[in-house]
């Protein structure tokens, strides 16, 4: 299937059901179809009324929805990973794969030129029986993958920790790594077990990009060169970068609710935390982390997710705690419109899970970063930010991943008292570092060229 470099191209769409999945493939479709190309987005039925709102070219993106077979061990009606715990997430990979049939019914259907997937390792082989070229589009960072999912890992589920945490042979780091922490070591070692799927997701990814035409990553090369350099010698195949494709929103106002609160502080006082939807925090850890927001003693407003075995927000919060921080503290349970609160200018400290798509956001903000990543990607995220590129500092947890209110505390004292030397160097380099980032065109260029390459595997 040939096209010339001037031709429109169609592409499918085939995310992992999940939102922090499906939102990045669909700012990547809003990206192509205002470039005139024709993209077919594939997602459980369920999902599609959520994300209507985010398709910004109808006209040119459609969605194909399919139904989600059941599994036993899921809730009934379960489609997405916002559905379930993270414990089932790996079942919900058994109704996933399941799908193949109704994706092969549609692929063979719309005969589009590529489908972009993740997590289908299967995918590969059906899109080029069909004449359809495979590429896997990661929502995880080149460091992250580089670092766990290549040959030279040879991950087995009966490696030593020491093996686990140790970089492959010629990972372009000495910083960026994981540390002999069993909370740490536990985030990888489920990489390498099946977790009674049949399938480890560490074979997962791995057969996905070797079976794949080309991996696709949303970053910059002045941000993760090294690492893609590093995929492409380990696979032996391209690494093409669209770039971070953040969203694009015609609502470019916050809402009056956030201003009308943020707007009671000093520029650069407000300490903003997000952990993500899927980071579900126990009452106790909670707890803690809401007390060292409120020792650190600047006004902050923290979105997290209701506790495990809570009802609400209200129920998990500690005791006299509102009395407390009343009028310099709020903690709210739904969803923020992130990018738009950390570029107000009142918000000078992000504390964030360091997701990849909340990684981007904090680097393309003026805030100070505080890093408290969860599992392994996100770890590896920190680490690039905080040891690499020297922009962030990380909250130093137990061996067992806890986090105490005063280690919360002092990491965020650390970035914004205006006497400390770390909160220079971080404040100094994140700020050349966004210099570069936001120079006039460059996500365009990024994805003018991206999609060239596409072309150019179609020749």
């Amino acid at each position: 299937m040939s096209t010339s470099r001037s031709s429109k191209l169609h592409i499918a769409m085939f995310p992992w059901f999940a939102f922090g999945h499906f939102t990045p493939f669909l700012h990547l479709s809003n990206k192509l179809a205002e470039r005139g190309h024709r993209v077919s987005f594939l997602l459980p039925k369920g999902a599609q009324a959520k994300l209507q709102h985010l398709n910004h070219y109808p006209n040119l993106i459609s969605f194909s929805p399919l139904l989600v077979p059941h599994v036993d061990t899921l809730p009934p009606g379960a489609e997405t990973a916002s559905d379930v715990p993270f414990s089932l997430h790996m079942q919900l990979a058994i109704a996933f794969n399941r799908t193949q049939n109704q994706v092969e019914t549609i692929l063979t259907t719309l005969k589009p030129h590529f489908i972009f997937f993740d997590f289908s390792y299967w995918l590969p082989a059906l899109a080029h029986q069909l004449g359809t070229k495979a590429i896997l589009y990661s929502v995880v960072s080149a460091a992250a993958i580089t670092f766990i999912m290549v040959p030279a890992k040879k991950m087995e589920k009966d490696m030593t920790n020491e093996e686990l945490i140790q970089p492959p042979s010629g990972y372009p780091s000495l910083t960026v790594g994981l540390k002999y922490k069993e909370f740490e070591i536990a985030t990888v070692k489920i990489l390498a077990e099946d977790q009674g799927t049949g399938v480890p997701m560490y074979f997962r990814i791995t057969s996905s990009i070797k079976e794949s035409d080309a991996v696709a990553f949303r970053t910059y090369h002045e941000v993760e060169g090294p690492y893609c350099d590093y995929l492409r010698q380990q696979y032996a195949k391209p690494a093409l970068l669209t770039g971070p494709v953040l969203t694009e929103t015609p609502e470019t106002k916050l809402d009056e609710k956030w201003t009308k609160w943020l707007c009671n502080f000093e520029q650069g006082t407000v300490v903003y935390c997000a952990f993500g939807s899927q980071n579900i925090l126990q009452k106790d850890q909670f707890q803690e982390l809401l007390s060292g927001f409120e020792l650190c003693g600047q006004p902050f407003l923290v979105a997290l997710s209701t506790p495990d075995e809570c009802a609400t927000i209200e129920e998990a919060l500690p005791e006299e705690f509102v009395e407390r921080v009343k009028g310099r503290g709020w903690v709210y349970g739904g969803w923020v419109p992130q990018a738009l609160i950390l570029e107000h200018p009142s918000v000078g400290c992000s504390v964030t899970h360091c997701g990849y798509g909340s990684m981007w956001e904090s680097l393309l903000s003026d805030c100070q970063i505080v890093c408290v990543p969860y599992i392994n990607d996100q770890i590896l995220n920190a680490r690039l930010m905080v040891e690499e590129l020297k922009v962030a500092v990380e909250v130093e947890r137990e061996d067992n991943g806890w986090i105490s209110k005063q280690n919360l505390s002092e990491a965020i004292i650390s970035v914004l008292d205006n006497n400390s030397e770390v909160a220079g160097i971080v404040k100094h380099n994140h700020a050349k570092l966004k210099e570069v980032i936001t120079s006039e065109g460059m996500q365009e260029r990024y994805l003018d060229t991206f999609i060239q390459s596409l072309q150019g595997l179609l020749d």
